[in-house]
């Protein structure tokens, strides 16, 4: 067995055919393990992917594919004070003991050889991992509680209109019927800019960092073509007021981003959008959404209200962190906390 590391300036340390089909048949491959997101990145300003795998032959027992991210695109002090490494789907490994141990000398070559770059190291589980907790644990991965929705969409639409909460499913009838709202895919990447307007306001109010318009210009290249991704756009006199981007994978839809204008609430868009993506993804077989993460359980998340009233299944997947500088990650986040009361003072400047 050995350890491989592929890197967005060399991706040949470990075949693509291979990787990919490894991430297919694994039950629980995710579109954040593949090759087509790792490119994705490999694209977007201030984040550089990294793939770390165990391997034996061209068989492959254990993968980690991690994105370093930094604010403000990786320039000046904000690299040395903000850059961590986050795998979005989690990791992978061979459901057995041969996979455990392999993936057990991938996270000690990954720590070792990722050095002290990073602050620190966060995996993102989008499926239960309790089976090689004691191995993630045991490498000084801390484990943490955070929650996510799936819904499940293999059931007739009906079903799913009824498993929404009461006054959501009103609105969204009482919105159908006045048809203000009128929902459209995103079929040209022109269209990329207006939903990346959306995104950018929410992400202001809400006064968290968003990532480089790069990135969806990439996943729009990379993605759309394989089916792979989807831009959707709620419009209100033809002014976008709503906007969500989801990931498509095997069967799973994973929301990816949203965004909504608050000027334009009383006409529900959101709620409009969510429906009509649910409706969609029924339509073509999906048999889960993924909301992409509901928050921590021990604090409150705006977010995870709007998901909850869609009558998803809360699951507690978890994520384990390891801390890579623990004197530089105090000084991130205070610098961090700095940045959001900077950015509530220019809103009320206004």
């Amino acid at each position: 067995m050995k350890i491989v590391r592929s890197t967005a300036l060399d991706t040949t340390a470990l075949d693509k055919a291979v990787w990919r089909r490894f991430v297919d048949q694994h039950p629980a491959g995710n579109i954040f393990h593949t090759p087509e997101m790792f490119d994705v990145f490999a694209r977007t300003v201030g984040h550089s992917p990294d793939l770390w795998a165990a391997v034996d032959g061209e068989r492959v027992l254990a993968l980690l594919p991690t994105v370093q991210v930094t604010l403000a695109g990786g320039r000046g002090p904000w690299r040395f004070l903000t850059t961590r490494a986050i795998a979005y789907g989690g990791l992978l490994c061979v459901p057995n003991f041969q996979g455990r141990d392999a993936l057990a000398r991938l996270l000690d070559a990954y720590v070792e050889g990722v050095g002290w770059g990073p602050l620190f190291t966060e995996l993102r589980h989008l499926a239960d991992v309790s089976a090689i907790q004691p191995v993630l644990t045991g490498r000084r991965f801390a484990y943490e509680d955070h929650l996510n929705y799936l819904i499940a969409l293999d059931r007739p639409l009906d079903e799913v209109m009824q498993g929404i909460g009461r006054r959501t499913r009103k609105n969204i009838r009482r919105g159908l019927r006045k048809g203000a709202v009128v929902i459209e895919e995103v079929r040209e990447r022109a269209g990329v800019a207006a939903c990346y307007a959306l995104l950018s306001q929410t992400y202001r109010v809400a006064r968290v960092p968003l990532a480089d318009r790069s990135l969806f210009e990439a996943a729009f290249d990379v993605l759309y073509p394989r089916g792979m991704v989807r831009f959707t756009l709620a419009r209100v006199e033809d002014v976008p007021v709503a906007v969500s981007v989801e990931l498509l994978y095997k069967d799973v839809v994973y929301g990816w981003y949203g965004g909504v204008d608050r000027a334009y609430s009383a006409y529900v868009p959101n709620e409009l959008l969510m429906w009509s993506i649910l409706e969609w993804s029924v339509e073509h077989g999906y048999r889960v959404y993924d909301f992409g993460g509901a928050g921590r359980p021990d604090e409150e998340y705006g977010v995870r209200d709007f998901k909850a009233k869609f009558g998803g299944e809360l699951v507690c997947y978890g994520r384990n962190v390891y801390i890579h500088a623990p004197i530089r990650l105090s000084l991130g986040k205070a610098g961090y906390a700095a940045y959001r009361a900077l950015a509530a003072w220019r809103q009320r400047a206004k």
